[in-house]
């Protein structure tokens, strides 16, 4: 990392994006990923401590381009990647609550991954960092 930099980014503060129904959403990802959804005002949200992320993990930024097809057929110009504790599982409850579960699966020195399309059609993937040795 650059140090000379003033005012540098020292990692990402959140992921925000727009539900037709974010109360509907936010209980959606609460029931089937345990998320511990909170009112903030209008919005709904939840807050994830670096401490309790797997040692292995990591936040990664990456710029795709335009043309990718990494996204699905959506059109979606982002996509959010969570860290799991464990991927099948985590796959088995987003499909109890009725998202669409891709069949495709990641297997790399760096973790698992897997992917599911939520209730607003927005395709999200799933890593479950490699256990520490």
């Amino acid at each position: 990392m650059n140090e000379a930099i003033k005012g540098r980014v020292l990692g990402v503060g959140g992921i925000f994006f727009r539900s037709s129904d974010p109360a509907r959403l936010g209980s959606w990802y609460q029931e089937h990923l345990g998320f511990q959804v909170e009112e903030w005002g209008d919005t709904r949200g939840t807050s994830f401590s670096p401490a309790d992320m797997p040692p292995a993990s990591f936040t990664v930024w990456s710029a795709f381009a335009a043309k990718t097809e990494y996204f699905g057929p959506s059109g979606q110009g982002y996509m959010i990647n969570l860290v799991v504790d464990n991927l099948d599982a985590a796959l088995e409850n987003v499909a109890a609550g009725g998202a669409e579960v891709l069949e495709e699966r990641e297997d790399h020195d760096f973790g698992r991954f897997g992917w599911f399309v939520d209730p607003d059609g927005n395709r999200v993937e799933l890593w479950e960092p490699p256990e520490e040795e």
